[in-house]
């Protein structure tokens, strides 16, 4: 059976000897063939470009072919772009040129962007200090309470309360292991426009308990003229007798309340990464740990409450412990509120939770009242103010007796925004 064409054979293409086409396998070579003719047109269109200047194919090509080979022209480059000189500000590839930066906008975004994410992180931080405040004293159960000033006056107390420590940390603290809390340091922070004085309020001082109506009972209690320790009202009925106990015996309107115990007062003053203090004179203490050479040092936490905790070491009862009180005090503030602490979120975010998870306040007070009692407590320590113990006159029975004539003034300095010139030991 053949399968090649009709008039086609094996020994050659077409039957006629002459092998070529499909693989010919004849001795002889191919013989020259006759091409197709093509027909060129009679009056080709003339090119307007001189030939010196023409391009590959023009001239040359058929007519409407344009390969682009003259112009320079690239894939998506504009028709007739080329070499030739580039669109304004653009290169000399044609590509269109970038507009010159807007720096004045970008500027101005740049900023709007950081201004919000600031604003974002500052309120955030504001709503995560504000829900951790213990606001647990209701001033509003304190009855006959004097007028207010024209200061802003805290009632600062440091309690020795144990909540929240381990066995370890009360060993290492040198706490002991009481059960509930007492007072271990008093003292009303008077921020004026006059100046800021904080004045230190012996746990040992004698006072009177008054009329009171009980924080938890409700019931109220007639004032019998019974003198005590001014810690004993605390330990009596807690921040609200001891607000109402103060007011009475001084004739001045306590307008805040701030309480922190031994945990989160030695927590603050790791957070900070210790506090450094100028001790003038050595001393040590065995019940409250202290043991401390004169000169300047940095206090950690364990070694700040020994530092203010320290009484039997001293000679002139407690009154040279509220002088360390103080100064300890108003020197945390001042290391506390500095750029470098607020500015500083691994700072900063230590430092309120150590300080916000014991800080107990009054339920008025806003986390504004709280950074300006701080503020105030810095200006003490920054000359801004004075620091002093209340008047003392004498003693009885081993308390200590206050002197009214110098509390009445020093009260009426302070209700009418006047510097303080009363002093006190």
């Amino acid at each position: 059976m053949n399968d090649w064409p009709d008039g086609w054979t094996a020994e050659g293409g077409n039957g006629d000897g002459r092998g070529y086409g499909r693989g010919s396998a004849g001795s002889q070579p191919e013989s020259a063939r006759v091409m197709r003719h093509v027909q060129r047109p009679a009056n080709p269109p003339r090119s307007s470009v001189p030939p010196q200047q023409r391009g590959y194919d023009q001239g040359y090509a058929e007519p409407g072919y344009d390969s682009g080979y003259n112009t320079g022209q690239v894939y998506g480059s504009p028709a007739g772009g080329g070499h030739g000189v580039p669109p304004q500000g653009g290169d000399p590839y044609g590509q269109p040129g970038r507009p010159a930066p807007d720096w004045r906008r970008r500027i101005k975004v740049g900023s709007i962007v950081v201004l919000v994410a600031v604003l974002g992180t500052t309120i955030g931080t504001y709503f995560w200090a504000d829900g951790k405040v213990r606001r647990e004293v209701d001033l509003s159960k304190v009855v006959e309470r004097p007028a207010e000033g024209d200061c802003t006056t805290y009632l600062i107390v440091g309690s020795d309360s144990r909540e929240g420590m381990s066995a370890e940390e009360k060993k290492k603290l040198h706490t002991g292991s009481a059960e509930g809390k007492r007072t271990d340091s008093m003292m009303i922070l008077a921020a004026c426009g006059s100046g800021n004085t904080m004045i230190s309020l012996p746990r040992d001082s004698d006072v009177e308990i008054p009329t009171f109506v009980g924080s938890e009972s409700g019931k109220t209690f007639k004032g019998t003229g019974r003198r005590v320790k001014l810690n004993a009202a605390y330990a009596e009925d807690g921040p609200e007798l001891l607000v109402r106990t103060v007011e009475h015996n001084t004739g001045l309107r306590i307008d805040h309340y701030a309480e922190i115990g031994f945990a989160g007062f030695a927590n603050i003053v790791d957070a900070l990464g210790g506090v450094e203090m100028n001790i003038e004179k050595g001393f040590k203490d065995k019940k409250s740990g202290a043991d401390f050479q004169a000169g300047k040092q940095t206090l950690d936490g364990e070694q700040a409450l020994a530092f203010v905790r320290t009484r039997y070491a001293f000679a002139g009862s407690d009154l040279d412990r509220t002088k360390n009180q103080q100064k300890f005090l108003s020197t945390l503030a001042n290391q506390a509120a500095t750029p470098g602490t607020i500015l500083n979120p691994f700072k900063l975010y230590p430092t309120l939770g150590a300080g916000l998870d014991t800080l107990i306040v009054d339920k008025d007070m806003s986390l504004w009242d709280l950074g300006s009692m701080f503020f105030a407590m810095k200006g003490v320590s920054s000359g801004d103010g004075k620091s002093m113990n209340i008047p003392i006159s004498g003693s009885r029975g081993g308390n200590l007796v206050w002197d009214k004539t110098k509390v009445q003034q020093l009260v009426k300095q302070i209700q009418n925004d006047e510097p303080v010139t009363v002093t006190g030991k």
